[in-house]
């Protein structure tokens, strides 16, 4: 039976196959998952305690509210889990395929991205986070240089945005995965 012919008759479509793996597994198994979608254990744990979830929007939306409710203590723990831009983790194929559009760059670019980073972790406490999928190396040094202008608050308000990004897209390709990773 097709989703709309399910739709259409009222029956429930199964959820992916990677949503019931979570749903089902070991609370310690779910939470390393949780942990490597986001570093943040306040929020790996407001996803765990709602388990199951029933559909992956129901999972991003659950996402989008623990992300709203973490603290400035909380945002750090989630952005100490994220390398700088142009300095992905080695051996991480994550931050790798995330940060794709610095790998072809310039060595004039990732120079001025490194300057760029360090500036900003001097005045912010904390790396340059942007979610960086689908982005250039120039959009991201653009990015950069804009947001140094902003305040701490208005920078931490971004950073929750851009996390809450991230987090969707990680969290869509944990669950919605054929097998497990």
């Amino acid at each position: 039976m097709t989703s709309s012919t399910q739709r259409l008759s009222g029956e429930t479509p199964e959820p992916p196959a990677g949503l019931t793996r979570f749903n089902t597994s070991a609370d310690s198994d779910a939470l390393a998952a949780l942990h490597e979608v986001c570093a943040s254990s306040a929020w790996g744990s407001k996803l765990l305690a709602q388990r199951p979830y029933a559909t992956t929007e129901a999972l991003l939306l659950a996402s989008d509210a623990a992300m709203a409710e973490l603290t400035a203590e909380d945002l750090a723990e989630a952005m100490a889990g994220h390398p700088p831009i142009g300095r992905p983790k080695p051996g991480d194929p994550t931050s790798s395929r995330e940060q794709s559009g610095m790998a072809g760059a310039s060595e004039e670019l990732k120079a001025e991205m490194l300057e760029l980073n360090l500036a900003y972790q001097e005045k912010f406490g904390h790396v340059f986070l942007i979610c960086a999928t689908g982005r250039t190396g120039e959009q991201m040094r653009d990015a950069v240089r804009e947001r140094i202008g902003n305040s701490p608050e208005q920078e931490r308000e971004i950073v929750r945005a851009e996390l809450g990004k991230i987090n969707r897209i990680r969290l869509t390709r944990l669950v919605e995965e054929e097998s497990a990773a």
